[in-house]
C-alpha cells in the first residue's frame, strides 16, 4: 500500500490517501466512511493513522474492498469513484510527513561514500538530526541560499516508524516500521565543511525533500535490496544498491533506540552511497533550472526541480 498526502489542484483542503491505481488516488477518510459505515475525524494526520492500529487496519483494507465492488458491484463502485477517487494527474503531491517529532540521519553509512570523501568506514552509526521545517515534498522546489554556492544532493531510503519505542531488539525491529520511503539529503558543502558539522548546512529550509508516498512495510519485505539512483537532469550521479550499507535497518532502529525513545512517524534517513556532487571530478553542485530525480526500487521516484533564491 502507498500512503500519501494530496491536495486537488482546484482546492485548498488536504488530504491523506492511498495510490489505488498507477493514475487513481483515492481518499482515504471518505473511503473508509463510504466502505466501512463509521465516522472518522478528518483532521487526522499521517502520524495519528499510523498510530491508531484499528483505523489502519481498515485503510489496509480499502483497495481490497474496492477491487471486490469494481468486479461484483460496478454500480457502487462507480458510485464510490465520484466521491472518494481522483485522477493522480489533478491533484499535488505533499510530504507524506509533516511534522515528525525526528529526523535522524545517517553518515557515511556506504563504505563507497566514506572512502570516496577519504574517510575510514564508521565503526557505529554516525548520526545527527534535521528540522522538519526543511521538509518539502514531490514537484516543490528546492531553493537555493543566498548564504551557500555549493548545495549538493543525496539519495536516502527512509524509514518510517509506527510505532513508539525503546530499547528495541535487532530482531524485533522491523515490527516497529510502518513503511519506507525516498529521501533527499541535500547539503550546502560549503557550510557543512567552514562549519565542520552537519546541521546549518543539511537543514535549511527546503532542504529536506521526501516523499512521493510511504510505501508500507509488507510491500518491501527486505530493505537490504533495493536499487537506489539520483539523477540530476537526467544524467546519474549516483547508482547503489542497499545490500551495500553498512548498518542494516533493523540494526540502525536498534541502535538508536538504546539512545531515545521512537514514535510514530519518526524518520530514519539511512545514509547515501557514493557519487554525490563535492566528490565529482570537477565538483558539480546544483544551480538554478536543474530538475533532481531519486528513485528507489519498490517505492517510486522523488522529483524536485532547483530554484535559486538570488533568482525568485
Amino acid at each position: 500500500m502507498k500512503l500519501l498526502r494530496f491536495k486537488p489542484k482546484n482546492q485548498a483542503n488536504k488530504y491523506l490517501g492511498i495510490l489505488f491505481s498507477d493514475n487513481q488516488v483515492v481518499d482515504v477518510i471518505q473511503a473508509i466512511e463510504q466502505i466501512f459505515d463509521i465516522s472518522v475525524d478528518k483532521s487526522i494526520t499521517m502520524q495519528e493513522l499510523i498510530m491508531n492500529e484499528e483505523l489502519f487496519s481498515k485503510v489496509q483494507k480499502i483497495s481490497d474492498e474496492l477491487n471486490q465492488y469494481q468486479k461484483n458491484n460496478p454500480t457502487v463502485f462507480n458510485q464510490f469513484k465520484k466521491k472518494i477517487f481522483y485522477s493522480l494527474n489533478k491533484v499535488t503531491l505533499l510530504p507524506p510527513i509533516l511534522n515528525p517529532q525526528k529526523i535522524i540521519c545517517l553518515g557515511r553509512n556506504y563504505e563507497e561514500h566514506a572512502k570516496e570523501g577519504g574517510k575510514e568506514p564508521p565503526k557505529n552509526p554516525m548520526i545527527w538530526g534535521k528540522f522538519n521545517s526543511s521538509i518539502i515534498g514531490p514537484n516543490q522546489a528546492i531553493i537555493l541560499p543566498k548564504i551557500s554556492e555549493k548545495v549538493d544532493v543525496e539519495v536516502e531510503l527512509v524509514v518510517v516508524m509506527g510505532k513508539k519505542g525503546r530499547y528495541i531488539p535487532e530482531d524485533e525491529a522491523f515490527d516497529y516500521v510502518a513503511g519506507y520511503m525516498i529521501g533527499n539529503d541535500v547539503s550546502a558543502r560549503d557550510l557543512q565543511y567552514t562549519d565542520k558539522q552537519y546541521t546549518r548546512a543539511k537543514t535549511i529550509d527546503t532542504f529536506t525533500p521526501i516523499g512521493p508516498w510511504i510505501v508500507t512495510r509488507d510491500e518491501i519485505t527486505n530493505p537490504q535490496e533495493l536499487n537506489v539512483e539520483l539523477k540530476v537532469n537526467q544524467k546519474t550521479w549516483q547508482q547503489s544498491n542497499t545490500k551495500n550499507m553498512i548498518f542494516s535497518v533493523p540494526y540502525i532502529i536498534s541502535y538508536l533506540s538504546k539512545s531515545f525513545t521512537f514514535e510514530p512517524g519518526d524518520l530514519i534517513f539511512t545514509g547515501t552511497p557514493s557519487g554525490v556532487g563535492h566528490y565529482q571530478k570537477p565538483p558539480v553542485y546544483l544551480k538554478h533550472g536543474d530538475e533532481v530525480s531519486l528513485s528507489i526500487d519498490n517505492i517510486g521516484t522523488l522529483t524536485n526541480p532547483v530554484m535559486d533564491e538570488r533568482k525568485c
